[in-house]
């Protein structure tokens, strides 16, 4: 695709890789925190879509960070999302690597990560049991 739209091909092409894991990790550990919470309360898979879209909205995926007025993008950037899409932007788009961003949805990926197997190891032994 970046071919056919004449997208010129950089050296931050070489980012893709690291956001994508990054963005999968994320995944993997908020898909293990609501899977039991699903088990354990019934209730999450209906609120899911409405979660989900929320996310999209508070996620910079339709428009770029520097919109949100400078005394709120410190509450943007508790958003894991906001450092791994404005990753992925330099890496296809070019830009700058606003590094304060992605550091800090690394670390709230790996906490986000490590709480949810924590949680999900937690009640697993009861699984059987509530199905």
């Amino acid at each position: 695709m970046l071919l056919y739209y004449r997208i010129e091909l950089s050296w931050n092409l070489l980012w893709l890789p690291v956001f994508i894991i990054l963005a999968t990790l994320l995944a993997i550990g908020v898909g293990m925190w609501l899977a039991a919470l699903n088990v354990k309360y019934r209730d999450i898979r209906y609120a899911l879509p409405f979660l989900i879209q929320l996310w999209l909205f508070a996620s910079p995926v339709i428009y770029p960070v520097s919109i949100v007025p400078e005394r709120w993008r410190w509450l943007f950037a508790l958003n894991p999302m906001t450092g791994i899409i404005a990753g992925f932007r330099v890496a296809l788009f070019g830009d700058h690597l606003p590094m304060h961003l992605v550091l800090i949805s690394v670390a709230l990926t790996f906490v986000i990560l490590i709480l949810s197997f924590v949680a999900f190891r937690r009640v697993e032994d009861s699984f059987a049991d509530v199905i």
